[in-house]
């Protein structure tokens, strides 16, 4: 059973042939709402391949974002993201301070990375795809996130909490990130394509 709801169905009795919709779900008209993404336990990753030859993973530590879920029509959920890029955590100090550089993100001039979404859609099931606007660097432009949705429950203190898990790919040379350095033995030092993975844990607003 997905979370942003189902089609209506309809149905039809002998004493007319006037369709009628079904009564609408409780369970999942009861997530629809306003939702704030929980930092302590979302994490917003990312993988770059290195020396063409092993990967390396991130993730931003700070960041805000949101949802609106829609129970009776996917179309209409929404969702935000702006991410402080000096938040960037790669595990080792020195590659941490090279991202921030203006060999890539400059983050003394942009400080932060945003999404905003302008479609989303059911694929069936617990699948849902989410497209939106990606700015970087001054640059926008669209990507789209493929979702899972992991479910929903009340936690120990009363929250009411949904969660998803995502993945999504972007060529960063479109977002005029650019720098490389080439190998001897071939290729190029960091990868063009970038795997983007989410887990996301959201709150329920009253």
């Amino acid at each position: 059973m997905g979370i942003f709801g189902r089609k209506n169905e309809t149905e039809t009795t002998t004493a007319t042939t006037t369709a009628a919709p079904a009564a609408a779900d409780p369970q999942l008209a009861a997530l629809t709402g306003d939702y704030t993404i929980d930092p302590t336990h979302t994490t917003l990753g990312f993988v770059a391949r290195h020396a063409m030859v092993t990967n390396v993973k991130g993730a931003f530590n700070d960041f805000t974002g949101s949802l609106h879920l829609d129970g009776a029509d996917p179309a209409k959920s929404t969702a935000t993201l702006d991410i402080a890029m000096d938040s960037i955590d790669t595990g080792n100090a020195d590659r941490d301070g090279h991202l921030k550089s203006a060999d890539f993100f400059r983050t003394d001039e942009f400080p932060a990375m945003t999404f905003r979404s302008t479609a989303a859609e059911s694929l069936g099931g617990d699948d849902y795809r989410i497209t939106g606007d990606l700015s970087i660097l001054g640059v926008t432009k669209p990507i789209s996130i493929d979702l899972e949705f992991n479910g929903a429950a009340k936690d120990p203190f009363g929250n009411e909490r949904v969660g998803f898990e995502g993945k999504a790919e972007i060529l960063r040379s479109e977002w005029g990130l650019t720098w490389n350095a080439a190998l001897e033995t071939g290729g190029v030092l960091v990868s063009d394509k970038i795997k983007l993975n989410f887990d996301i844990s959201a709150i329920k607003q009253s």
